[in-house]
């Protein structure tokens, strides 16, 4: 079983915009662009595992686009290995003999170095007639001000009445999944799940499949969701890795801070020698207060996980 096969957010991953669950305006700007045959330069932002990459790929899918992906937070900070990577994209003959354009996807971009930037958008002018850059990510402000005015920008947020309906969308897709799976499921149980991540779609279907295992998903899923997973986080403060630290920190967003930092230190015996366990006390005091008034939650959690990395030693 190939690795598609088997995670449902590959295996049932939107092939056509009209699939895609987007609301009404979103979805009207990428079937114009089907209409016209055409695809822009794009930048698409939005919060994690809202569907950007796939509204990308289902677009380049829909036109017969050649496209590659590249990595942000992986390749995309190589200076090099993007610019060969594009320029033998680029410089190659098509798959697709009556394809406009080829298609570069720069997913998770935001992650990107400011050189890489630099260089991409010297390469959206030197690849211009042959060439599209649909640039990802989550905050449209880390992405340098000329690649902006060379790319059409949509916006991926969820307004007003929208959440209603797309979240209702979602839980029937969801129930289709899992009658395809052959698991049981408590319909009054899922809507709870998608309200929790919302509008995360990527995270709701890997916690469901992940749950899934026993056959059943049942009430038992809320409780197991509330229960903040350490094991990795542990893994990145021990080995001082920021960048996988700062992603737990965002892939968690979703539960309480106070939840997190407590169960931070209901582990401090299993997390810390003994002679760090009082300054990690101090530091979940001082950013646990600092929580309940902070205009960025993230970045106060990230600061707290920072300083136990930099100042305590784990077992």
């Amino acid at each position: 079983m190939s690795r598609d096969d088997f995670l449902w957010v590959e295996k049932y991953r939107p092939k056509t915009i009209d699939d895609c669950i987007l609301p009404k305006s979103t979805k009207n700007t990428f079937k114009e662009f089907l209409k016209s045959g055409q695809i822009p330069n794009m930048l698409l932002y939005g919060t994690a595992g809202i569907g950007k990459t796939t509204v990308a790929t289902a677009l380049c899918e829909e036109l017969g686009c050649s496209y590659i992906k590249i990595n942000g937070s992986d390749e995309g900070r190589q200076l090099d290995t993007v610019r060969n990577k594009i320029k033998n994209f680029a410089s190659t003959v098509s798959l697709y003999d009556d394809a406009k354009h080829k298609v570069v996807i720069i997913d998770e971009a935001d992650n990107t170095t400011s050189d890489v930037q630099l260089a991409l958008r010297a390469s959206i002018e030197e690849f211009h007639g042959n060439c599209r850059f649909i640039f990802t990510c989550n905050y449209k402000q880390k992405i340098l001000q000329p690649i902006h005015s060379r790319c059409t920008v949509v916006d991926f947020a969820i307004k007003g009445n929208d959440k209603k309906l797309l979240a209702s969308k979602f839980f029937n897709r969801l129930r289709t999944i899992l009658e395809a799976e052959n698991v049981q499921y408590d319909e009054k149980v899922l809507p709870q799940v998608i309200i929790k991540f919302f509008p995360d779609w990527r995270r709701t279907l890997n916690e469901v499949q992940s749950y899934s295992a026993g056959g059943v998903i049942d009430s038992g899923i809320l409780a197991s969701l509330n229960e903040v997973n350490l094991n990795k986080l542990t893994e990145a403060l021990k080995n001082k890795q920021f960048k996988s630290t700062q992603k737990w920190v965002v892939s968690n967003l979703d539960n309480e801070p106070t939840q997190i930092f407590r169960s931070i230190y209901n582990n401090l015996y299993n997390l810390f020698q003994e002679e760090s366990i009082p300054s990690a006390v101090l530091i979940i005091d001082e950013y646990s207060y600092k929580s309940a008034f902070v205009a960025d939650q993230e970045i106060n959690l990230l600061a707290a996980l920072t300083k136990i990395m930099m100042e305590c030693k784990f077992k």
